[in-house]
């Protein structure tokens, strides 16, 4: 009897769940719309891309002119016809350096995934933000750490939301899905309201699958951005000035870039700042009600860095049109061409990035959207003999576990610690171990956070692990434990540039925020190692190549072994050594330099910008030495740059000395 009751209650449950059918709400596209509107939004990009290029930083006091059409203009027009076909630009090749990364490690790629592409294929023509986050990455960091406020100084800038839009092309009808994505994507070169306007788009751009109207695919974006979130009130004051301004878009441009330009805080008022481009592409769609040329015209008009928002508008519209809805003539610019672009992606601006067709790469992407329906809840379905996809538009990016490569903590004998371990993705709680090694005396490890007071000098190579629903990830770390900071106690600083040259700095094309300057000197060793007021530029009058030095002299003899040089924020024309040496002075006051001189990590060689980190420390160990004076010396880098004077120069915010480290030669290792 209790068998049949059991039995019976089994089948009753069984038909209840069949009853209540799916509940998910799938929606559906056909393939052949969906692979049809990627290609549409890549050839928008394309066309946005160059057509805004003469347009890009042009219009800043004033917006551009309203005689549109504008049409393709200069020198990017004779490019097309030069390499006959489409050619690469940093609106689009990091979203195809993105798509050769999927193909190679799968469609959710990892931050490490990317970041080695990001260090094999990005070699030049990089900026902002994301230059600091590629010298940050050939230090050894690893994303997110590259786009967070400490390590790079262009956080809020616009590069985020000009590189991503293919994790929401991919993701058709996943709007949670494509925002979260955007948005892990976005902090591998910016930080907090830095990476809204991308969460922003990456809504937009998967919601335009299934949505034509763009007041609610705006509103759609909205509602995807986090609570309490500038970009959000940035957007809703932009639909305000349309309501107040419907035919008049220069007025509505002029307010906007009063409050979002003009009146911006000093620290972040740059042309690229991401929230006032973001505020520009916004005006651009709603005054453009959603024609493609109008829109693109508008893009370009409302100024600033508007190639990036010409291109994102274009890609977004090319979604919702489709390719029967972009205009001829401008996937045609070249009378030969028979189809658009000449069906060729010329690849001019990544080291070892291979030419392609487009009609070829759309597909590639759109395999790759494929695998991501199919992966979170959604179908391939056969009906009357079409092929459709059936999407789960609740799907949830969940980011991987990772266990990023930070700054190794600062610890000096004596001195509190308290430094915290990053993680990455998952969710909380996380479970850490010391799997091996042992940590210094007066340190423990609790919950990802090294404490207490360091009380033997030495090297400790430990490994952590951290554990998330059942994901475990292991990294090593080589703790150092330095003796005694010495230089607070010198009585003098030494330098080759003691006051910092302003007039010739402020002459340069600066594009950190200039609250981190420091103009004297004394900066080096007051222990301030980040934020406002740390960083000393050595800039001075001269102009040609220079020898730079700083260092420390003492009334009575120091036993010295080891220099820790903090570089302070670089320029993009200077800010560097190009070579590094350790000099003491002996006995007969002459300067000698020191034997075996180690530098972790190394250098790098030559005057590339775009493996100069951020806000870093390289260890200088050496034999040790009786001395009373010691400094560091080496060659100032300086690059040509088409905005700034030609000026070789070093940043620095701390200088410490500390006592010899035995067996220091591990650090290779």
């Amino acid at each position: 009897m209790r068998l049949s009751k059991v039995f019976y209650l089994i089948l009753l449950i069984l038909f209840l769940i069949t009853s209540c059918g799916d509940k998910r709400n799938l929606v559906n596209i056909s393939v052949t719309d969906y692979e049809d509107r990627v290609y549409a939004s890549w050839l928008g990009q394309i066309i946005g891309n160059i057509y805004g290029l003469p347009h890009e930083n042009q219009y800043i006091e004033e917006p551009g002119p309203d005689e549109f059409p504008y049409g393709y203009q200069g020198w990017p027009l004779e490019y097309m016809e030069e390499v006959n076909g489409a050619f690469s630009d940093d609106d689009t090749d990091i979203e195809y350096m993105y798509l050769l990364a999927m193909e190679k490690h799968g469609p959710e790629p990892i931050y490490a995934q990317l970041a080695e592409a990001w260090k094999y294929h990005v070699r030049e023509r990089v900026w902002l933000a994301n230059r600091a986050a590629l010298g940050a990455m050939h230090y050894g960091y690893s994303p997110p750490v590259t786009g967070m406020k400490d390590y790079n100084p262009h956080w809020f800038q616009i590069d985020s939301q000009l590189v991503n839009e293919i994790w929401a092309v991919t993701s058709p009808g996943m709007v949670n899905y494509a925002a979260k994505k955007s948005g892990w994507a976005a902090r591998i070169t910016d930080d907090s309201w830095g990476i809204e306007p991308t969460i922003h788009y990456g809504a937009m751009y998967a919601a335009a699958f299934f949505e034509s109207d763009i007041h609610k695919l705006i509103d759609i974006g909205i509602n995807a951005l986090p609570k309490g979130s500038r970009f959000a009130r940035t957007v809703e004051e932009m639909k305000s000035l349309y309501q107040k301004y419907p035919n008049k878009w220069k007025k509505a441009r002029q307010e906007m870039a009063q409050k979002y330009y003009h009146d911006e805080p000093e620290d972040t008022k740059t042309i690229w700042n991401a929230n006032l481009n973001g505020a520009c592409a916004i005006l651009a769609l709603l005054y453009g009600e959603g024609d493609f040329q109008k829109t693109l015209d508008l893009s370009c008009a409302m100024g600033f860095d508007a190639d990036n928002q010409a291109a994102t508008m274009a890609g977004l519209l090319g979604i919702v049109l489709g390719t029967k809805g972009l205009p001829k003539d401008l996937l045609n610019p070249i009378d030969k061409w028979k189809e658009p672009f000449n069906d060729l992606y010329k690849n001019v601006s990544r080291y070892d990035m291979p030419d392609a067709s487009l009609k070829d790469m759309a597909k590639r992407m759109a395999k790759q959207g494929e695998k991501i329906i199919l992966q979170n809840g959604g179908e391939k379905i056969t009906k009357n003999g079409d092929d459709y996809y059936l999407i789960d538009p609740q799907a949830e990016f969940i980011a991987p576990l990772e266990f990023p490569v930070a700054s190794l903590p600062y610890i000096e004998i004596g001195k509190d610690v308290e430094h915290k371990f990053p993680v990455s993705g998952g969710k909380p709680p996380f479970k850490w171990h010391v799997l091996s090694g042992r940590l210094p005396e007066g340190l423990k490890f609790q919950n990802g956070k090294l404490t207490g007071k360091a009380t033997e000098v030495g090297f400790f190579m430990i490994e952590i692990q951290v554990e998330n629903n059942g994901n475990a990830i292991s990294r090593e770390f080589n703790l150092v434990v330095r003796g005694k900071n010495m230089a607070p106690y010198a009585k003098k600083i030494l330098a080759s540039t003691y006051h910092t040259d302003t007039a010739r700095r402020d002459s340069m094309w600066l594009t950190v925020p200039r609250s981190l300057y420091a103009e004297s000197i004394e900066v080096i060793s007051d222990r301030k190692r980040l934020g406002n007021g740390s960083t000393f530029y050595s800039i001075s009058n001269e102009p040609s190549k220079k020898v730079d030095y700083y260092g420390y002299e003492w009334d009575e003899s120091q036993t010295i072994g080891l220099l820790g040089y903090h570089t302070g924020s670089v320029e993009e024309n200077g800010g560097w050594f190009t070579s590094l040496n350790v000099e003491y002075r002996n006995g007969d006051g002459h300067w000698r330099s020191v034997e075996d001189l180690l530098i972790y990590p190394p250098l790098p060689k030559g005057e590339e910008r775009f493996n100069r980190p951020h806000f870093v420390e390289y260890l200088l160990a050496f034999k040790p030495v009786e001395t009373t004076a010691i400094r560091m010396i080496g060659d100032a880098g300086g690059v040509k740059h088409w905005y700034s004077k030609f000026t070789h120069f070093t940043s620095i915010t701390e200088l410490s000395v500390h006592g010899p480290l035995p067996d220091y030669e591990t650090l290779e290792k």
